[in-house]
């Protein structure tokens, strides 16, 4: 009788506890949680779920990333790219290919997509031939794949980095835009009244892609008014080491105003 009733407690123990358990995950996946981004009924905003696992006779608790994870991280990484803007618009399935020529650029820029291992891809050329549209739908695809990228406007950023040259803000800038895994520089060497890039600009242009051209992992996607040429004859370390690496994914458009859709 003794054991009859030992074993009788112990079930009850043993079902109290599995009911506690139940009680408690579904507690944890019905609470509501305070993540932003996006709204999701699976984990109410927490970002995680619970679920319950047996091992041994005993129910153990678990959690496990949700699956809108993977979403909230890409809006994040947007949000930290500074794309957040323009990065629905710019998409490869926006860019229209009327003429040859943009159905070769385009194609180029997908098959850069598909190969990128470290590779660098600049397009410089024409003013409004889509340059930026193509580089933005390249990084945008890049992010959705998980990966880092930061956006550098160059003439607004490099008037600020050579303000602050001397601070702590210039260091933590710098190593940002030295590390990141995907850097995409806009209108590289713009300058006023087209001067020449002065020899601070070309300093900071030199420390930032000396640094990515010596570590193969971190990709540079770089557009700009200038044919590439135009960029070696400034400064030929810079230009150099841009050539060498984007040598298969290299587009120069050159001056038509008929290629100029900002005017049609």
């Amino acid at each position: 009788m003794m054991n009859a009733k030992t074993l009788s407690d112990d079930s009850l123990l043993a079902c109290e506890h599995e009911n506690y358990m139940i009680f408690k995950r579904d507690s944890f996946n019905s609470s509501k949680g305070v993540m932003t981004e996006l709204d999701c009924s699976v984990c109410n905003n927490k970002g995680f779920v619970m679920f319950l696992r047996k091992e041994n006779g005993q129910t153990y608790e678990c959690l496990r990333k949700c699956n809108c994870s993977v979403m909230r991280d890409n809006a994040s990484v947007v949000e930290r790219s500074g794309l957040k803007g323009i990065i629905q618009n710019y998409t490869f399935d926006t860019f229209l290919t009327p003429s040859e020529w943009q159905e070769n650029v385009k194609n180029l820029a997908l098959r850069y997509l598909a190969d990128n291992n470290g590779k660098w891809f600049y397009i410089g050329g024409q003013v409004g031939s889509g340059k930026s549209h193509l580089c933005t739908a390249i990084v945008g695809e890049m992010m959705q794949n998980g990966l880092e990228a930061k956006y550098l406007m160059w003439r607004d950023e490099t008037i600020t980095l050579r303000a602050d040259i001397m601070s702590p803000a210039y260091r933590d800038t710098i190593h940002k835009l030295k590390t990141v895994r995907v850097l995409y520089i806009d209108d590289f060497f713009k300058t006023e009244h087209k001067k020449t890039p002065s020899a601070a600009e070309i300093n900071i242009a030199f420390e930032i892609l000396n640094f990515r051209y010596n570590n193969s992992e971190c990709i540079t996607i770089i557009s700009s008014e200038k044919h590439i040429y135009e960029i070696n004859k400034i400064d030929k370390a810079v230009g150099s080491r841009i050539i060498q690496r984007s040598k298969e994914y290299c587009i120069n458009i050159e001056p038509d105003s008929s290629k100029n859709y900002r005017l049609l």
